[in-house]
């Protein structure tokens, strides 16, 4: 055989085993349909993830919403939904909610939570004790924590809603909302927080990191800086982890979405670039 054959035959040899490769690809690629709804605090990864999934799995049809964590396991209970995004696991009771014992949780993300205020506020940290008595309505005044003269404007976020429980378990160590006043607001949403505190130079709230922008900042908690580096040192006390639940294990296209997200891939690029922490960086 002479080497110009030798060479036709290597080409072709390449051409077939990467026809192959792909066809794999093809073949091993993903159909069915996705309904993932919950958290708006993972609202940006779920929607991201969605995106690159899609991408790889064109025949997969996805749809992602957000309203708050408690309807992520509701939803995939009543079947109305096939994965729940939720900032606790919602297989184990927590405080406010019983545990849904039908569904299986799989851990995607460590979730930084932040208290804000609007930039033009010059209040830069607050104390467990400064938060427990904002919240509580015994302070209502800027000016006794070191910012203007002005009402505060205290922002909660609804019953139901996985940040708040997070937030009052780690931010308020435990300790009771208000629940109305004059200087009182509730919001359904991640985005309906930000909004509030955009729009407003004397409110208080709280989001997750993903939610850190624009008009508002993040404070400073118990002295420490609200960062993802301070998170991963343990300094910085206020996060949870993030969890996708589904009905027992999950399978086709679901599992597949939940283990894209669990990757490398994912968690160190998309993942970390929206301010979420990888799993295998939480000790």
């Amino acid at each position: 055989m002479n080497i110009m054959k030798r060479v036709a035959i290597l080409a072709l040899s390449l051409v077939v085993a990467v026809g192959f490769a792909f066809s794999g690809i093809a073949s091993a690629a993903t159909s069915g349909k996705i309904v993932v709804a919950g958290s708006t605090a993972l609202l940006p990864l779920t929607q991201q993830a969605a995106k690159e999934f899609k991408k790889i799995n064109p025949n997969v049809s996805i749809a992602v919403s957000g309203s708050s964590s408690i309807a992520g396991p509701q939803s995939v209970s009543k079947g109305a939904a096939t994965i729940g995004a939720v900032d606790w696991d919602a297989t184990k009771e927590v405080p406010g909610f019983k545990a849904f014992t039908d569904l299986k949780a799989h851990k995607v993300a460590a979730i930084p939570f932040a208290t804000i205020v609007n930039k033009a506020n010059p209040v830069k940290n607050l104390t467990t004790k400064q938060l427990q008595d904002i919240y509580s309505g015994k302070i209502t005044n800027w000016k006794e924590v070191g910012g203007n003269d002005a009402e505060i404007v205290v922002v909660n976020r609804k019953h139901g809603s996985g940040t708040r429980v997070n937030y009052q378990m780690k931010a308020l160590a435990g300790a009771a909302f208000m629940t109305k006043g004059d200087n009182y607001k509730e919001v359904g949403k991640s985005g309906e927080m930000v909004t509030a505190v955009d729009t407003n130079p004397n409110a208080l709230g709280y989001v997750d990191f993903a939610y850190v922008k624009g008009n508002i900042k993040a404070v400073d908690f118990n002295g420490v800086a609200a960062t993802t580096e301070n998170v991963i040192k343990g300094t910085y006390k206020v996060w949870s982890y993030g969890y996708l639940v589904t009905k027992g294990d999950p399978k086709g296209a679901d599992a597949e979405f939940i283990k894209y997200i669990q990757s490398g891939k994912f968690q160190n690029g998309s993942l970390t670039k929206l301010k979420f922490i990888p799993i295998d960086k939480m000790k």
